[in-house]
């Protein structure tokens, strides 16, 4: 299991756990990717906290959302939703983002069905986050949880996979590259 540690803003203010305590456990359960997300935060905010990151973590520090500050991570990370306030056409959109961004930059989207796994493998990405796997509670608006059925999809994918979406630790997956996890650090 590869772990790619997701930090939620949100959530560590929700339980008072700070970015430091966040940081210790994904450094203790070898977190090869941090993903940091502030739906809730300033451009400055986002842009300390990825600074933050940096000096206490080696591995790669993507950035959820907020492209404009690529220089201070080693990708960006993006919602379907997301991807159409760039462009309608999510095809067009991953383009716009991959000429800002660069092509030394990581770059993933999020995808909740086959459909969208199909769709995402003409795009010039470096994975797809797929899910949601369980229900999870730092998204309130999951409507499709894939269960069982995420690691079928995961097979059609021409990009690496990390599976999203109430993942635990100890989850087992034959097609999935990376668990995206989240609280579940703290269990």
């Amino acid at each position: 299991m590869r772990l790619y540690a997701l930090c939620d803003q949100d959530m560590l203010d929700k339980k008072g756990l700070s970015l430091e305590i966040f940081l210790e456990k994904a450094n203790e359960h070898k977190a090869e990717i941090i993903q940091y997300r502030a739906k809730n935060a300033d451009i400055a905010f986002i842009k300390k906290q990825l600074i933050a990151i940096r000096k206490e973590y080696d591995g790669f520090l993507i950035v959820n959302d907020a492209y404009e500050l690529i220089e201070f991570c080693d990708g960006v990370h993006m919602g379907q939703e997301d991807l159409r306030e760039i462009d309608e056409d999510i095809n067009k959109a991953v383009t716009i983002l991959r000429s800002v961004i660069g092509s030394d930059k990581i770059l993933g989207v999020s995808t909740h069905n086959e459909e969208e796994v199909l769709q995402a493998n003409s795009m010039d990405l470096n994975y797809i986050g797929l899910g949601a796997y369980r229900d999870t509670l730092t998204k309130q608006d999951v409507s499709t949880v894939l269960g069982d059925k995420l690691d079928a999809i995961a097979q059609l994918s021409d990009h690496y996979v990390a599976a999203i979406g109430g993942v635990k630790l100890d989850d087992k997956f034959e097609h999935v590259t990376y668990h995206v996890i989240g609280s579940r650090l703290f269990e």
